[in-house]
């Protein structure tokens, strides 16, 4: 009996094997797909059916790739020939809020923005704030271990989660984590989850940590400068300063063009980058008052609002920094951190890079932690070689800086040549070992994070 028979004896109607489902299956939003077509996209919308696809995976030796909305850009969820889809974006349930405790209990599938337009009555919600909120579920943030815009202030999704509910490849049911505000019994298999990319288990319930709406007002700084270096200096000058605004987001001069050329912009100045800032709370307007006095020191040319509409359509601007980058071609959206007081050094590398392989690589950043976005643009599905090249120089800049391969977008398929190379030899093995203990027969999301033939 077929795969794909035993699960239609088990799951019914919500095996799906159209061919348009099973070509969307193959690809995210990196430009990366999948050679070949999965085998069935199973349309989960309970735990019992991510138990049965997950029995049915073992008793068969078949692999799975857990997939959500398919905006990752490591190439993590996609699936490829005689791989089970096990998709989780059907499960959108609240199954509680309590403002009282500040925390939710949710399903995977739902949408991070949509959660939040649910807790806002309760007068909480959800710090993690990818610029995919709109379109990226909770159970992706979580498998990822995403970050965003507002990291810098109110931490990433491991700061943001009490417990998960997971189920094993084997399909039994884990509670992992507590309710509880403090809870250290055992090993903290809560954070190993987070940001394993599909390869411990599938996530089926969240217990997330909330908090209470922020009160007071938000201030909204726009401020330009001559280079993106000079906007580097300044962000790093007010990290240093003390000051913690909630974003803090810088444009060099290519991604910024893009951006103005989408939404219609008047065209920026040659050269000019461009830092948008945010504070909130009771001390916002205090704040913005500081890091204007600071920008201005460092040359930038900055204004103030205190509208909140209007700081909304300021942050739109870096919010629209992918379709931009899609409108230009192909895009290979590159993920590093460093050390905050690097990131002008890390600019230079980027500068260096592009001077080297002849590329313009436009480069937005969360200059509040240090996370840099620099994009490849090119022609076609495949990245060519020296995309790779100049990509294989950045990886190693920023680890040489004090820096990680990925900040949050994770490794998927895209980098996993280089994971051994930050972990180094003995801490990749051990990773590795790990993931074998939840997942003995190797089926979930093989190929991914770990290269296959290592």
């Amino acid at each position: 009996m077929s795969v794909v028979h035993q699960l239609r004896e088990a799951l019914g109607s919500i095996v799906d094997v159209s061919a348009a489902v099973l070509d969307e299956a193959r690809a995210d939003r990196s430009g990366h797909a999948a050679a070949g077509r999965p085998l069935a996209v199973v349309h989960a919308s309970t735990v019992e059916h991510v138990q049965q696809t997950m029995r049915v995976a073992t008793a068969t030796r078949t692999p799975v790739v857990i997939r959500g909305a398919g905006t990752g850009l490591a190439g993590a969820a996609n699936a490829g020939e005689g791989e089970i889809v096990l998709s989780t974006r059907r499960m959108t349930a609240i199954h509680e809020v309590r403002p009282d405790d500040l925390l939710a209990v949710v399903e995977p599938g739902i949408l991070n923005a949509d959660l939040n337009a649910r807790l806002a009555p309760h007068g909480v919600w959800w710090a993690p704030d990818p610029a995919s909120r709109d379109i990226s579920t909770v159970g992706g943030n979580i498998a990822t271990g995403a970050g965003g815009l507002l990291c810098a202030k109110y931490g990433v999704v491991r700061d943001a989660v009490l417990g998960l509910d997971l189920v094993l490849a084997d399909g039994r049911l884990l509670h992992l984590g507590h309710r509880s505000v403090k809870g250290v019994t055992g090993l903290d298999l809560t954070s190993l989850v987070i940001g394993s990319e599909g390869t411990l288990g599938v996530v089926v319930g969240a217990t997330l940590k909330l908090r209470r709406l922020v009160p007071g007002d938000v201030c909204t700084l726009a401020a330009t400068f001559s280079g993106v270096r000079a906007a580097a200096a300044a962000s790093a000058a007010v990290t240093a300063a003390g000051v913690q605004p909630a974003i803090m987001e810088l444009m060099d001069a290519a991604s910024l063009a893009a951006v103005h050329r989408l939404l219609g912009l008047p065209a920026p100045t040659a050269g000019t980058a461009q830092l948008t800032i945010q504070t909130d709370g009771p001390a916002a307007a205090t704040e913005a008052d500081v890091i204007a006095a600071i920008l201005r020191e460092h040359g930038g040319v900055t204004a103030v609002s205190h509208d909140r509409e209007e700081g909304e359509r300021l942050l739109a601007i870096r919010r629209s920094m992918h379709p931009a980058m899609a409108a230009l071609g192909t895009t290979l959206i590159e993920d590093v951190s460093v050390p905050r007081s690097a990131m002008p050094a890390m600019f230079d590398e980027i500068a260096r890079i592009e001077r080297a392989f002849g590329l313009t690589i436009p480069t937005v950043a969360h200059a509040g932690d240090g996370n840099l976005h620099p994009n490849f643009i090119f022609e076609g599905e495949e990245a060519p070689a020296q995309v790779w090249a100049a990509a294989d120089e950045l990886f190693r800049a920023a680890i040489a800086l004090g820096g990680t391969l990925t900040g949050e977008h994770g490794i998927g398929v895209l980098k996993r040549r280089w994971l051994a190379d930050e972990l180094g030899d003995d801490q990749w093995q051990l990773q590795r070992q790990i993931a074998a203990v939840f997942d003995p027969l190797g089926i979930l999301n093989p190929g991914k994070v770990f290269a296959p033939d290592a």
